[in-house]
Formats: structure tokens, sequence, C-alpha cells
């Protein structure tokens, strides 16, 4: 039942101060913190959204994490991309119930997860890394998140070497050289498919976007960075939240299309080595 806590189900516990406690239920389990200690059992059965007392006479409320909630507090091996950016990796990336996605590298599993919620079990997604020892703790992560699912392949590869898949709708990178990939990439998306890349610096996206420009195959390269600011409301006071989460990395997006004719000869104009000034012109 979606609306009440079972066994094997996550839950987030929230005390008076707002602190965030993520556990796994169990039928013999108890979680202990210094406010007391709450048997699992009173949970299950019970709908998300009640309040426990502990031991010590402390309430908690307990809800169902969302992902973002999750992604943000379990402890992981690597970099993990913001929520925030997940959100318009889905959007800008056009990811669909059905889509067949490539995704470099697989990390702690949790664009992972997004991924295979968004193209759903009609869907498939197929995920290279190349650190095998990350498989098991980012598979972990995956299950916890949407159970085991039959639409993920998973490889012990580098992309930078090839892309052994063809007709893929999207492909999604978050690796550091991506530039490496966009000869593959034009070869393995099907007409109209959507490379999207997300890298922390600036250097690495002018990069891409040279490589992206020398590929006549692709058009519509665009680049964006989200800032999420919060904000604090109560009944006297409104205010930008002390702390935002600034600048985690930049987007950058391109569709593969038919070469623009006499693209093939040339560079764009806006990446083009402007023409040296002839001694007429320094003259006057």
């Amino acid at each position: 039942m979606r609306d009440k806590f079972e066994a094997g189900d996550l839950v987030m516990l929230i005390d008076r101060k707002g602190r965030k406690y993520i556990l796994t239920l169990n039928d013999t389990g108890t979680f202990h913190t210094h406010m007391g200690t709450l048997p699992h059992s009173e949970l299950i059965g019970q709908e998300a959204g009640s309040w426990f007392t502990t031991s010590h006479g402390q309430n908690l409320l307990a809800i169902k994490p969302t992902l973002a909630e999750y992604v943000q507090k379990v402890p992981r091996a690597t970099q993990v991309i913001y929520p925030k950016d997940m959100g318009n990796i889905l959007l800008l990336g056009d990811i669909y119930p059905g889509a067949t996605v490539l995704e470099a590298g697989l990390g702690s599993g949790a664009l992972t997860s997004v991924l295979l919620r968004a193209v759903g079990e009609r869907g498939r997604v197929v995920s290279y890394e190349n650190r095998e020892e990350q498989i098991p703790r980012a598979m972990k992560m995956i299950h916890a998140l949407v159970g085991e699912p039959q639409n993920l392949t998973v490889k012990v590869a580098d992309i930078y070497q090839g892309i052994e898949e063809s007709d893929l709708d999207r492909i999604v990178l978050d690796v550091p050289e991506p530039w490496q990939v966009v000869p593959a990439a034009s070869e393995g998306l099907v007409p109209g498919g959507i490379l999207l890349s997300f890298l922390p610096t600036v250097l690495q996206v002018h990069q891409l976007a040279r490589a992206l420009a020398q590929d006549p195959r692709f058009q519509l390269v665009e680049t964006i960075e989200t800032l999420l600011r919060p904000w604090h409301v109560t009944l006297r006071s409104v205010r930008p939240a002390h702390r935002m989460v600034a600048h985690t990395g930049f987007i950058t997006t391109a569709r593969k299309c038919s070469p623009r004719p006499g693209a093939e000869s040339q560079l764009p104009t806006e990446w083009r080595e402007p023409e040296k000034p002839t001694e007429e012109d320094q003259n006057g």
C-alpha cells in the first residue's frame, strides 16, 4: 500500500529542529538517537505523514523521502548531481517514457535512478562505467530508489573508446572529457536525438562546445547554469535563506541534425578565427 509504511520501505524521520534521518524499515529494527529510541514495528502499517513518539517523549514526523531528499542525505563515495540539476537534465534532455538512454558514467547511481523513473518500464537505460569497483555501491542506491529494474544494463566500459549501441534517443554524459565522445555520439544517436553533458567548469564546457561545433551533425548547442535560492517565510519575516545552492555545474545540450549545407567544409561563423587585418586596414 503506497500510503502506508511496510518493511523494506525508506522512511525519513524529522525532529522538532528540522533534522532529518533516513532509514530502511525492518520488522526487528530500532531507530536510535539522542532523543530516545523508536522501534521500526511502530511505524510499519501506519500511514505516511504520521507522528511518532520516542522513548524519551520526543515527537518525530515520519514520511517517505522523495528522491531528491534521499540523494542529499545518504552517504556516498562520489560527488552526486544535485536535484536542481537532475530536474533540468530531465527537461532539457527531454527524457520521456519509452526512450532509450545511454548514460556515462554510473557514479553513485542517483542520476541513473532518475533516468529509470523517467523512461518508465517501456524505456531502457544503458550505463557505461569504467570503475568496476564503483558498480556495487551504485546498484545499492538504485535498488533503494527504484527496486531491481529489468530495463537497466550496466557495462564495465570506457565510453571514450566508443559506443556499441545504436538508435539511441538520448545520451547523457557525466564524464570529465565529453568532447572525446562527440564523434561516437553523432553516430549512435537517432536523427533529432539529444546529447547532454554535465560539467563542473566553464573551460570544460568551452572545449565541448568547440568539439560540437566541429561536427556538422550537431546543431542547437546550448549551455545553462542553474542557481537555486530558497526563501524563509514566516508571519513576520520573508527573506532569502542564509544559504543557497549556487554553482554546481553546467548543462550543455546539442541536437543531432542533418549537416547544414556547406557545413562540412567550414566551422560555424562564431567559431571561426578572425581574419588578420591587412596592411591597408591597419593604415586606414
